[in-house]
């Protein structure tokens, strides 16, 4: 998704955290100031949550983890947090929650048999090497616990950690608010497609693009102070085996979801909850439709071939070929 940009706003983009972040305010004179705030908090986020930083604290966690179950222990290993990394535990544990465990941070080990085990720059710069990603992985899933009385992580031996699902929308949510409550005017932070709102507005809210994967914009939406959220397919991919993966792991299989979906684009009240049910619609295929309209998600899921299908609340899209579930 990205933000599209009038006169009335000032904008800036940059890279961080392995995708392309923009920063957008109402006041031009708040740029500078608010794309500083943003680059030091995602620095903070890649220093706790990052699973590709051998000095992060998440990667500290899951090689501990790793550590025991070679050492053949089985009692569950709880582990102190700093702040930010319990935050975006608290995200995960949300997430988990809404979706019923279809998304869940628990599944860093499946994504590693599937081949994504590094940056993903790395995975496709070495080709397609090592033995065949299996079709189905039998990776027990013991969704880890987040005690935030005690700010711990709690997880069985053997279980890897991954927040890719949660942690980025957390921080567009935190982020967002964070520059209102410190700056004048209106604020949107956009986190590879991860997008939250804050502050006040533009007098006619907030134009957005919604892209698909090939960084055409194929409709624009409106936010009055919702978040928007795309979970795709067809962009954070790799080659193993022969096949194609992607990152989002159906937790039923262990391996990439199999889905009619290239691209899922949700709204809601916040950033999380809408990269939650973003990704859950991708997991859960044919389902998806009638699965987030039971929850009053408005959404526009799109299959490759650019068939638009959309549930209530969310604006008739342009395309030829679109079907409305009701």
């Amino acid at each position: 998704m990205s933000t599209a940009r009038g006169a009335a706003v000032a904008s800036e983009t940059f890279r961080a955290i392995g995708t392309s972040v923009v920063v957008v305010c109402t006041d031009a004179r708040e740029l500078a100031r608010a794309a500083d705030l943003v680059r030091a908090r995602l620095d903070d986020l890649d220093r706790a949550a990052s699973r590709f930083r051998a000095d992060s604290e998440l990667a500290v966690i899951n090689s501990r983890s790793a550590e025991s179950a070679r050492a053949g222990r089985s009692e569950q290993l709880r582990i102190p947090v700093g702040t930010t990394l319990g935050s975006c535990l608290r995200a995960a544990m949300r997430t988990q929650r809404l979706t019923s465990g279809l998304v869940s941070a628990s599944l860093g080990a499946a994504l590693i048999a599937c081949g994504y085990d590094d940056d993903l720059d790395a995975v496709r710069a070495r080709g397609d090497v090592g033995p065949p990603a299996p079709d189905r992985i039998s990776i027990p899933l013991r969704h880890m616990i987040f005690d935030e009385q005690r700010g711990e992580v709690a997880l069985r031996p053997g279980t890897a950690l991954d927040l890719g699902a949660s942690a980025k929308a957390w921080a567009a949510d935190t982020i967002a608010a964070e520059l209102a409550a410190t700056g004048p005017g209106g604020y949107l932070v956009n986190l590879g497609g991860d997008i939250a709102v804050a502050g006040t507005g533009p007098p006619r809210g907030w134009s957005i693009g919604v892209r698909d994967w090939n960084d055409a914009v194929v409709q624009v939406v409106t936010s009055t102070g919702q978040a928007f959220a795309t979970s795709s397919t067809r962009l954070r991919t790799w080659v193993r085996g022969g096949i194609r993966r992607h990152h989002i792991i159906d937790p039923r299989t262990g391996r990439s979801a199999r889905t009619r979906w290239a691209q899922v684009t949700c709204a809601g009240p916040d950033a999380v909850q809408a990269n939650a049910a973003s990704t859950a619609a991708i997991i859960l295929d044919d389902q998806a439709p009638r699965w987030l309209t039971d929850r009053g998600v408005p959404a526009c899921l799109m299959t490759v071939d650019h068939e638009v299908v959309t549930t209530p609340g969310w604006p008739a899209p342009t395309a030829a070929r679109k079907r409305h579930v009701s």
